[in-house]
């Protein structure tokens, strides 16, 4: 397990995304299930710096472990700020024109969609939030 806490900025993205690269590539993580795993921590830790802390800037762990039965990397999100809890949302609909839809709850969608398993619990003054991406070689 690796672990990297750093301050919830949004120009600590490319930082994070970097940090997590780093385990998969040692894993030979195939290239779409790591842009999918890119752009689920962009989201991921946007809502963070958007909902956790906001307008104040607080801290938030990225743990990163992998599982070997299926092969898969789980990446924690871990924070101290106000409890949210993005799965509770109900998804976009998505067959309505962007014109139709109602603003935001795309991005999350897109993380569910694309991750294998995703959970949120609140747990001792802290929002943890889990996704797990099975790495098929």
């Amino acid at each position: 397990m690796k672990e990297l806490t750093i301050e919830a900025m949004p120009e600590k993205i490319p930082v994070i995304t970097a940090f997590v690269d780093e385990q998969l590539e040692q894993l030979d993580c195939p290239a779409r299930a790591q842009a999918q795993i890119d752009i689920a921590i962009d989201e991921l830790f946007s809502n963070i710096v958007h909902y956790a802390y906001h307008p104040e800037i607080g801290w938030a762990t990225v743990r990163v472990e992998v599982v070997e039965e299926p092969l898969s990397v789980v990446i924690t999100f871990i924070d101290q700020g106000v409890p949210y809890d993005p799965l509770a949302k109900l998804d976009p609909d998505v067959t309505l024109s962007a014109e139709e839809r109602e603003v935001g709850g795309l991005g999350i969608y897109i993380v569910k969609k694309s991750m294998d398993e995703i959970t949120y619990e609140y747990k001792e003054g802290r929002n943890i939030l889990r996704i797990r991406k099975e790495l098929q070689r």
